[in-house]
């Protein structure tokens, strides 16, 4: 099947999809499975290998599964556990705790929004951001008690925050996966700064819609209706977990594996040579950095006499990342057996239309995967699966400008949060929100968040080649 006809059931084969996963509550990795294989079938994969001479000219669908899914997890799933241990162990020794402490101290207690999303932005780098929200739920109530701010531009803000690191930067395995995906993974480095760039303008918009939204729409706190929610002092809190870790310690699982990334580029880049070259750049390969990185969370554990707790911790990590892996894996099913179809041929034939969306292609289908089945981490690795083969034809095939589609990708995997999605219930319950509430604040901050991402992305792919 070629042309027009296999554009068609590429279409319907996504439809199914997401009917698949949204409305018969098929979970995302058997939909993904089950639809890659009846994709291959109608476009007219072999059945079995063709070889010519005895040398296999074109992979047996079958094959094309097998490559497809295990071709995912070469480097990507120990990137993604190791990532979500850092997370685990900060999370349980009051790490998360202390950087948004650092982050208030930073910013000021005279812009709580601002403090509230940044606070939210920095801990959901390696923390998960329905994790992210619950753990420091607590601090926006005593912050909201303490200075009298609206509480639902407390809960927008630190929403928002979560949110926007959680689909841009890794070691969050949505952006991890992309970038594998992609065809990037090894420029970790360079995915996370594009990253951090790719945050101003969400955060810059995100913190002036939860000051206006705050304005207009109240808590049930707020509207005197009591939740029976004991608020702990942050006093209390920092009690909770004994003595929270050094801001340094706090900081360096974080940042020591953004530091090797560095060091491996530059002595990369200027082409050093030697033994110490070797092991700088040994040092910096995403696996080995996130490694370094698990071992300083693990002193900090130790440090807060938590070893006891590390066999549970990190079998938790393991049931956490592993749907997300195989769900990762099913869309790298699905690209592969979209490369194995006429479809990229046909794009190609058909080049200038595609490029006249460019950057927007790979965000528009995100986001219709978003807002359709409810999963950020599925919309983002099913559609890197999707465009992975079309780069080239839309012309987003430099390493600069894949990553920045690995950007565009999670811009679109915020429009929209809504009652589909597992964070939108995090938010309404903890801020303390009605659902109706709930779509004036976290389906709009969603959309506001993600268009501005998207603007700031479009702006940088006119510069970037």
């Amino acid at each position: 099947m070629t042309g027009i006809p296999l554009i068609i059931a590429f279409v319907i084969a996504i439809i199914l999809m997401i009917y698949a996963i949204s409305k018969l509550r098929i979970h995302p990795f058997l939909s993904i499975m089950g639809i890659s294989l009846l994709l291959g079938l109608v476009a007219g994969i072999p059945l079995t290998d063709v070889k010519e001479n005895g040398v296999v000219v074109k992979q047996g669908l079958a094959n094309v599964i097998g490559a497809g899914f295990s071709g995912t997890f070469t480097s990507i799933g120990i990137v993604i556990i190791l990532g979500a241990l850092i997370g685990t162990i900060l999370e349980k020794t009051g790490g998360a705790l202390k950087l948004a402490d650092m982050v208030v101290k930073l910013v000021g207690k005279k812009r709580p929004e601002l403090a509230m999303m940044l606070m939210g932005w920095v801990v959901s780098i390696p923390v998960f951001c329905d994790s992210g929200f619950v753990i420091l739920n607590p601090i926006r109530r005593a912050l909201v008690r303490k200075t009298g701010i609206s509480d639902v531009a407390m809960a927008v803000a630190l929403s928002g925050g979560l949110y926007i690191s959680h689909v841009l930067i890794p070691p969050t395995p949505g952006p991890i996966a992309a970038a594998n995906t992609l065809g990037v993974g090894d420029n970790l480095l360079m995915v996370i700064l594009y990253g951090v760039v790719c945050s101003i303008l969400p955060i810059i918009a995100g913190t002036m819609f939860a000051k206006y939204i705050g304005k207009r729409v109240k808590s049930n706190f707020e509207e005197g209706i009591d939740s029976g929610e004991v608020v702990k002092s942050y006093d209390e809190l920092v009690k909770s977990y004994g003595r929270l870790p050094s801001g340094f310690m706090s900081l360096a699982p974080i940042i020591v594996p953004i530091i090797l990334m560095g060091i491996s580029s530059i002595v990369s880049a200027v082409g050093m040579k030697g033994i110490w070259a070797d092991i700088l750049l040994f040092l910096g390969t995403p696996i080995i950095a996130l490694a370094v990185g698990v071992i300083f969370s693990i002193i900090t554990l130790a440090n807060a006499k938590k070893m006891s707790h590390f066999y549970e911790l990190t079998n938790e990590t393991l049931m956490v990342t592993g749907p997300i892996l195989f769900v990762t894996a099913a869309g790298g099913v699905l690209g592969k057996v979209i490369a194995s179809t006429d479809l990229v041929n046909f794009i190609t034939r058909n080049a200038t239309v595609f490029q006249a969306v460019g950057i927007f292609f790979p965000f528009l289908l995100s986001a219709i995967l978003k807002t359709a089945q409810g999963s950020s981490t599925v919309a983002i690795t099913t559609t890197a699966g999707i465009v992975a083969p079309m780069l080239p034809v839309l012309g987003l095939d430099s390493p600069a400008r894949t990553v920045l589609t690995v950007m565009a990708i999670g811009a679109g995997s915020m429009v929209v949060s809504h009652a589909n999605d597992s964070y939108f219930w995090v938010v309404t319950n903890f801020g303390d929100m009605t659902p109706e509430k709930g779509y004036k604040t976290q389906t709009l901050l969603t959309l506001v968040q993600g268009i501005a991402a998207m603007i700031g992305i479009y702006i940088l792919s006119l510069f970037i080649r």
